[in-house]
């Protein structure tokens, strides 16, 4: 009896998970919990998050994109179909996608359960640390049947962080904050996977709140005051206002020592193969020659 169970789970995983040949569906289980199945390879593919366009790019799925979000600049040429919060549903479903894939949003957005009623297969990823980041690869490199490219992929970026912890390992940790927005200013919390990017540069950081986003004051910055303030400049923080003309800020350690240094958001908060590029950047600035360089 448990041998005919033992059989009859591995040949639902088989048709679960099968690279879609001998007519075996492609499928996985997404951020939401959902199943996804799709007949065949998806020959149109929409996608409504950056970095997972960029994860579609690397698989060399990039040529099936026949949609994407305005501000994505990964894949030129492809229509826009609206923003990552609201992706226009006629557009989409005009393009006739096999496949929707969309990243890090409330589970209850409108246009997918739209999607869904209508017969679109939307898969959602939400990443928020580099195990996240490396299981979703592996999973759109299944429903596109690209899996042997998922694996190279995860095993270069894996190889190059690995690279990277050996270098920082027994090195003193300097705590970190990272400013998403100003003036109203947002850090990146414990939940985010800019988090994982700074623990794995071999930074702390300074916030311990488990959100992905943290609304925050100054006072509370000046009482943790942090040794590297990091800024990320993007559609979050477009102009990020000079650290050191606001207000009150050159009482931070980090302002006071000029250890503040401006980065790209399409690198730190977009979950894709350049976080990795994220890691060893940051590695450098806290541990590397120019450590003591930076500012906006």
């Amino acid at each position: 009896m448990k041998r005919r169970a033992l059989l009859s789970g591995l040949l639902a995983a088989l048709l679960l998970w099968g690279p879609g040949q001998g007519g075996a569906e492609l499928g996985i289980t997404d951020d939401r919990g959902q199943v996804v199945r799709l007949a065949a390879p998806p020959r149109r593919l929409i996608s409504l998050a950056g970095g997972l366009t960029e994860i579609l790019a690397a698989l060399g799925a990039a040529e099936r994109l026949v949609g994407r979000i305005q501000g994505d600049h990964t894949v030129r040429g492809v229509p826009t179909v609206g923003t990552h919060l609201q992706p226009n549903v006629e557009m989409i479903l005009a393009l006739k996608p096999d496949l929707v894939v969309q990243g890090g949003v409330a589970k209850g957005l409108p246009a997918l359960a739209r999607l869904t009623a209508e017969g679109v297969p939307v898969a959602l990823f939400d990443p928020r640390d580099f195990p996240g980041l490396m299981e979703t690869i592996r999973r759109l490199g299944v429903l596109t049947a690209r899996e042997a490219a998922a694996r190279e992929l995860v095993a270069e970026l894996e190889s190059r962080l690995a690279r990277v912890a050996q270098e920082v390992a027994g090195r003193p940790k300097p705590t970190v904050f990272f400013e998403v927005r100003y003036p109203n200013l947002l850090g990146a919390g414990r939940g985010s996977l800019v988090h994982d990017i700074i623990a794995r540069a071999g930074g702390e950081n300074v916030l311990s709140h488990p959100q992905k986003l943290v609304p925050f004051s100054l006072e509370a910055l000046l009482l943790l005051n942090p040794e590297v303030y990091l800024i990320q400049r993007g559609p979050m923080n477009k102009s990020p206002q000079d650290i050191y003309t606001r207000p009150n800020f050159q009482e931070v350690r980090a302002v006071k020592q000029r250890r503040v240094l401006v980065v790209e958001e399409e690198m730190f908060s977009r979950p894709g193969p350049r976080a990795v590029a994220a890691v060893e950047l940051l590695a450098r600035y806290l541990h590397g020659k120019g450590s003591g360089e930076g500012g906006p």
